[in-house]
This record gives structure tokens, sequence and C-alpha cells, in this order.
């Protein structure tokens, strides 16, 4: 059965960094794109980041040179470095990867750790 953890998610001031962990654990046969989302209360939930199996990333205007995505094949695990963060960067952040397994291919979800930024 296959499986994303978050981790890494706390407080931090306004300036400061956080790094964001997703793993993916389960019969995994190939990971396509894996992607970091957040949502705030209240807003919808929007895509922050995301890179493909080749390397190629795409990001958020409002996080552009502010956040880098990376991932590691090896370990299934894609990471969110967050620097320079500010109060707006407060919401729930959720992975998902597109993964193949035993079960064929979908799109799988982390249940989301909380980021939260104070002024």
């Amino acid at each position: 059965q296959v499986k994303l953890v978050e981790s890494g998610g706390g407080l931090v001031q306004a300036g400061g960094s956080l790094r964001l962990s997703c793993a993916a654990s389960g019969t995994i046969f190939r990971i396509n794109a894996m992607e970091w989302y957040r949502q705030a209360p209240g807003k919808q939930r929007e895509l922050v980041a995301g890179i493909n199996s080749g390397g190629t990333t795409n990001y958020a205007d409002s996080v552009k040179g502010r956040f880098l995505v990376s991932r590691d094949n090896a370990k299934n695990t894609v990471y969110l470095q967050m620097n320079s963060l500010k109060p707006e960067d407060t919401a729930v952040y959720y992975c998902n990867a597109d993964l193949s397994s035993s079960t064929g291919w979908g799109v799988y979800w982390g249940q989301g750790t909380q980021v939260t930024v104070s002024s």
C-alpha cells in the first residue's frame, strides 16, 4: 500500500526558513511528477512547486526565488526548502506524487503538515 508522509512543518518567524520532506513508501515502481500544494484557512488549495522525474521544476509566482523544490529518487522523497518566509505562507502543506505501484498508476497525497509564519 502506497503512503506519502510529510514532515518538517512548524512555527517560524517571518524571514526564517523551513525544510519540508515528503517520503513515499510501499511497492513503488516509478514516480513521475512530485508536487507541493498548500491550503490556507478559507482559501483553495494551490500549487506551490513541482518537479518531474527529470528534475525540471516549476513554481508559483508567489514563491519564486524563495522556495526550492528537489527530490531524491533513490529515497522516493521530495523536499521543499522554504526561505524568506512570510506570514502569507502560513498554510497546511501537502505533497503528492504521480506514481506506478502494484495497483497501477495514480496520484497519491500526503496528510499535510502545518507551516505557521509569525510576523
